[in-house]
């Protein structure tokens, strides 16, 4: 009865029966799929980052850290030439729509004359941050970015991001899954501080 009138303790137990489902998942053979999946649609529409699966993935299953980071990688870059064919052959329809929904609209003036002075190293710095790495194959694609390019700078942003990742986890896994099922509130508040993040920093870094 306690636990029906206070909205923390439900939150949290919602969030670990998540967490509990994805550490579960994340051991099942349909893992790598669904982080296939993920990673290829995150980088043309999706707003949620592969990370949600990465990181539980990396956590259950040390050893397969750098494999999954692959997959990340792959998926990501494949799914980012979907995202650059949206902003290429679509910017007035589907593009148009997708950055107005992620708030990206305002800045594509400004970030034309940016493409123009730097090319690729626009790719390679900002898909490193938080920002939506959609944002930037739509608008790769609408400035008509040299395909070799861009595949090439997905490729060393994507990989530095992702196999971070999966590096800091194949090395310290066991503290981090600690300090995550430990503080599995903070840890979920932190993350969705980013995510948000990342969408309000498009204003800003972009």
């Amino acid at each position: 009865m306690t636990s029906l009138k206070n909205p923390h303790i439900m939150i949290m137990k919602l969030i670990r029966k998540m967490y509990d489902w994805t550490i579960r998942l994340s051991e099942t053979k349909q893992a790598v799929w669904a982080l296939a999946a993920v990673s290829f649609i995150e980088s043309s529409i999706f707003p949620i980052p592969p990370d949600v699966l990465l990181i539980p993935m990396c956590i259950a299953e040390r050893r397969k850290s750098f494999f999954y980071a692959t997959v990340c990688t792959v998926s990501s870059v494949i799914g980012g030439l979907a995202g650059y064919a949206i902003g290429y052959y679509f910017i007035k329809t589907w593009g148009h729509d997708i950055l107005d929904f992620y708030g990206a609209l305002e800045s594509y003036e400004e970030l034309k004359v940016k493409y123009d002075e730097y090319g690729g190293w626009i790719i390679l710095a900002k898909g490193m941050t938080p920002i939506p790495f959609k944002i930037l194959t739509i608008l790769s694609g609408a400035m008509n970015m040299s395909l070799p390019i861009f595949i090439l700078s997905s490729i060393g942003a994507r990989a530095m991001r992702f196999y971070l990742v999966a590096g800091l986890l194949w090395k310290y896994g066991a503290p981090v899954r600690h300090f995550i099922e430990k503080h599995l509130g903070l840890v979920t508040l932190a993350f969705l501080i980013l995510l948000i993040g990342g969408f309000v920093a498009i204003k800003y870094i972009i």
